[in-house]
């Protein structure tokens, strides 16, 4: 026992309150982590979120663009069946 509580009247107390603050904070510790208290732990699923909005807006970007160039492909196809009369390549094409 340290020196400290051999002086004190009521030793024992103190030796137990030690030692439930230290069980108290080993309990945190692993319930918590390395962080002090659970309201400074940082979450998680904000960035998880933000993370699958920015995946879904860049994917969302690539289909219009892709939808946007077949479009252009077809209209570009369309004019020129107009300019040619609508004549197909001998053989059907195939």
């Amino acid at each position: 026992m340290p020196a400290a509580f051999r002086a004190t009247p009521s030793a024992e107390r103190y030796v137990l309150q030690a030692d439930a603050l230290r069980r108290r904070q080993l309990g945190g510790a692993l319930l918590y982590g390395s962080g002090r208290s659970w309201r400074r732990r940082q979450r998680v699923w904000p960035a998880v979120v933000a993370g699958l909005v920015v995946v879904a807006i860049v994917l969302g970007g690539i289909t219009v663009a892709g939808a946007f160039q077949r479009q252009r492909e077809l209209d570009r196809q369309e004019k020129l069946q107009q300019e040619t009369g609508g004549r197909t390549a001998p053989g059907g094409g195939f």
